[in-house]
């Protein structure tokens, strides 16, 4: 088996996705992912695509610390994580905070 034949999200339909998605950006592990992913994922799960997905649970297969300095940094990004979705996460002005 080839790395490009397996797709675990293949037989699940788009608003199941989007689902999955948002439950696992909220549940990362390290608690500033879970608030960076969580309140990104949340803000715009509605308008994902395939394509959108697709980059999201490629992403969340990465390790949580490569990708905390991917996002808040901005360095070492692979190529295939480059692009509009990342420079949209780096902005982080999608953050909210509540005070409890």
């Amino acid at each position: 088996m080839t790395e490009n034949s397996y797709d675990p999200h293949g037989d699940i339909d788009l608003e199941n996705r989007r689902r999955r998605l948002l439950f696992r950006a909220w549940h990362r592990g390290i608690k500033e992912l879970d608030l960076i992913f969580g309140n990104f994922v949340e803000a715009n799960v509605k308008n994902f695509d395939e394509t959108d997905c697709a980059w999201f649970e490629s992403l969340f297969e990465e390790q949580d610390h490569e990708i905390l300095q991917w996002v808040t940094s901005g360095e070492g990004v692979p190529e295939k994580f480059q692009g509009n979705m990342m420079s949209r996460l780096q902005k982080l002005d999608f953050m909210v905070l509540k005070a409890k």
